[in-house]
């Protein structure tokens, strides 16, 4: 029987105030809840503030390259596909350097949970705009505003049929952990899109600024009406709605892999001679 303060790693070392301490708590309470131990699964990131969350959680974690944790969290699936994969990521590491992994990600629908801390900023490289930044907003980099229209994530995955998508709102804590743990428990891809004050450098999307907009989804939405959803996504931001925007049942990337069906890779026994006599046969 685990207690919550298993799950407790180092200090986190963000900003007072920052969004990311009620996501980390958030999650830590969904994974207890779900009776996850520690040891049970593991937590991937690549580079970011929001990356760092790995290392003030007590549990199996690879912390690797910028934009990066989908590959090795794939590689994680295939290699023992009973241990649930998180990853966690910000909207620059993920929308930014990892956008492509992210649309291969979707498309073989892999059975992992992203979560992505959405601030619309750099944080950690201190207030460049990212690609989910508002068009128009200044930043340290851009004194003239982003001159770009802004990456709206919802929309993308939807988009690509993705299997799973969501949207969370890290001041709310209740409401987005019951989407934490419905995202770790779907059969397949889980996108969870959580909105993130940053009190240092965002001082357009403040806590006060999402008050007056983030509601909640009610039970009589269907996420699996895909044209609705798209309706959703692309609401104007003078109403953020939360939730489960979209999901469908389909087959995830390692139940389409034959060997997998077996048991896990690492628990199936490996021979240099049946390589070797596969490769005697085709040459």
């Amino acid at each position: 029987m685990n207690a919550l303060s298993d799950y407790k790693g180092q200090e986190p070392a963000w900003c007072p105030g920052c969004g990311n301490f009620p996501i980390l708590e958030t999650l830590k309470t969904a994974l207890f809840e779900l009776g996850m131990e520690p040891h049970q699964f593991t937590i991937v990131s690549g580079i970011g503030q929001a990356a760092k969350l790995p290392h003030y959680l007590k549990c199996n974690t690879f912390n690797g390259l910028h934009g990066r944790a989908l590959p090795p969290a794939t590689g994680m699936r295939l290699a023992n596909h009973e241990m649930p994969v998180i990853v966690t990521s910000g909207d620059g590491d993920c929308y930014g350097e990892g956008g492509n992994h992210l649309i291969h990600a979707i498309r073989r629908n892999i059975n992992v949970t992203l979560l992505v801390h959405n601030n619309q900023i750099y944080g950690l490289t201190k207030g460049q705009a990212s690609p989910t930044t508002t068009e128009g907003v200044v930043t340290k980099t851009q004194p003239f505003g982003a001159n770009a229209s802004e990456l709206n994530p919802i929309s993308l995955a939807i988009g690509l049929d993705c299997s799973f998508v969501a949207r969370g709102y890290a001041a709310d804590s209740v409401f987005l952990k019951s989407i934490i743990k419905e995202a770790i428990t779907h059969k397949g891809f889980a996108l969870v899109d959580i909105l993130q004050p940053c009190v240092t450098f965002n001082k357009l999307n403040t806590y006060s600024w999402y008050k007056e907009r983030v509601y909640h989804l009610d039970e009589t939405y269907n996420p699996y009406d895909r044209a609705e959803a798209f309706k959703l996504a692309i609401k104007l931001p003078d109403k953020i709605p939360t939730g489960i925007i979209y999901k469908n049942n389909k087959l995830t990337f390692e139940e389409r892999i034959q060997i997998l069906k077996e048991s896990p890779l690492v628990k199936q026994g490996f021979s240099l001679n049946s390589t070797l006599k596969e490769l005697d046969t085709f040459y």
